[in-house]
């Protein structure tokens, strides 16, 4: 095991996510409906955040949406967190992984920043259309590169 994490790799709660066939699998489905719960909200938000459904108030769907997201986020966090915990050495060497850690840290400061600083809802659609690329550009690459992790590691 190398340096740091071969501490957090000689847990009890990470040999159990290593050695339990439904923990993990439990612990994997979780996973995905996070992120299905992420990505279901934030893909339908982001189009009508580019100017797709100009008939559909905003509002309304962003107070629907943007709970679900925040939901799918923390469930796929913490279920992410805890699958790390099966192969944290060889995770956190893995490039793809490092790439998709990133584009998630950039696409959470970027959710916090825009809902802290602007009012999406009202806002122009120069800056809805900005947050809703940079979004859609870093929870897709997210999937993607969560997609890729199982077939670029060891």
């Amino acid at each position: 095991m190398e340096g740091g994490w071969s501490f957090v790799a000689e847990t009890g709660l990470a040999e159990w996510v290593r050695v339990s066939r439904w923990g993990y699998a439990a612990i994997s489905g979780a996973h995905i409906l996070g992120i299905a719960l992420l990505v279901g909200a934030i893909v339908p938000l982001n189009l009508r955040l580019l100017g797709l459904w100009p008939s559909q108030p905003l509002g309304p769907l962003w107070r629907v949406l943007k709970p679900a997201a925040i939901a799918g986020l923390s469930l796929a966090a913490v279920c992410g967190g805890l699958l790390f915990l099966a192969g944290p050495e060889t995770y956190a060497r893995a490039p793809v992984f490092q790439a998709k850690m990133a584009v998630i840290a950039v696409g959470t400061l970027s959710a916090l920043w825009f809902t802290a600083r602007v009012d999406l809802v009202a806002s122009p659609l120069r800056v809805r259309r900005t947050a809703a690329i940079i979004s859609l550009s870093c929870w897709l690459s997210a999937l993607a590169l969560g997609r890729l992790i199982a077939f670029t590691t060891d």
